[in-house]
């Protein structure tokens, strides 16, 4: 009996170490960011290296860039994503589907590097796309396709995440969606409502709150990764995830402090997207509760 207490622990404890380093790398981060690096012979604690950032042009433009990024392509990806969970649910396919599920896993598994790779063959004025539209004499030369890469619009960047982010909010939807639309759609319909009624009236609304996660998971995502913004993005403005990454590989070890301020700035934007998901969970179980209470 006295073994048996301790297997949980054991099997927590690839998880507690990996937490473990994760949060001694965030400490030391943070300390770094507040300018002491005693290797740098920095031992000081200092607010300058925020107070420069905050002072500096290059934040603003960077932060901005990056939460433009987030935001267009979290909408997106939600309106996408509830379109083709909608459409799945709507035409039968979502229950029950393996080779549908299959479909919806394969991008969201694939790395951020590859997707990356795809689009450079695909989107790029030499690539893929560019050569079929000319080929077919619908541009007079690969010249003529519009440059999607490397421009400060992102829309190779957008495009990038939501071939990944589409399939995410379709699959993290998509239980809860085809369960109320087989149950209480069924019983609105049963009721004279018709199936797009059902839908729209009760389905849709009570999917929200997964919705709404999703949401705010794609945009954490998204606002704090650099490979895609590093990889397809423009010159400048640099999304601040990649910004920071070049001033901590700077020959010039004293900009650490700077990039660890940097990724600091990053971190409390998303935990602050991570407090939004909590709050909503927690209301969620509340409703939940509650439901379960009044039947009771």
């Amino acid at each position: 009996m006295k073994r048996q207490r301790f297997v949980p622990l054991l099997l927590l404890l690839p998880f507690l170490l990996l937490l473990a380093v994760f949060l001694l790398g965030l400490c030391s981060g943070l300390v770094q960011s507040f300018g002491i690096v005693p290797s740098l012979g920095l031992t000081e604690p200092t607010l300058r290296y925020y107070q420069e950032l905050f002072c500096s042009d290059e934040l603003w433009r960077s932060l901005g860039y990056s939460l433009y990024l987030s935001v267009v392509s979290s909408v997106l990806a939600v309106i996408g994503g509830v379109l083709l969970c909608s459409a799945l649910v709507l035409s039968g396919k979502a229950k029950g589907h393996k080779k549908m599920v299959g479909m919806l896993q394969l991008p969201i598994m694939l790395p951020h590097v590859v997707v990356a790779l795809f689009a450079m063959n695909l989107l790029s004025q030499s690539g893929l796309l560019a050569r079929l539209l000319y080929a077919l004499g619908m541009i007079s030369g690969q010249e003529s396709f519009p440059d999607l890469l490397f421009d400060q619009a992102g829309v190779g960047i957008i495009l990038s995440y939501l071939w990944k982010e589409i399939p995410f909010v379709a699959f993290f939807v998509m239980t809860l969606m085809a369960a109320i639309n087989e149950n209480l759609g069924e019983a609105a319909r049963n009721l004279g409502a018709s199936p797009i009624q059902a839908f729209f009236r009760v389905t849709l609304p009570l999917c929200m709150p997964a919705i709404k996660n999703a949401f705010l998971i794609v945009l954490a995502f998204s606002f704090g990764a650099y490979e895609l913004p590093f990889l397809l993005g423009p010159t400048t403005p640099k999304a601040l995830p990649v910004a920071a990454y070049l001033e901590y590989i700077s020959p010039d070890l004293k900009n650490r402090p700077r990039a660890m301020a940097m990724n600091s700035i990053v971190l409390f934007i998303s935990l602050g997207m991570a407090w939004l998901y909590y709050c909503l969970f927690q209301q969620k179980m509340i409703r939940l509760q509650g439901g379960k209470s009044d039947e009771e």
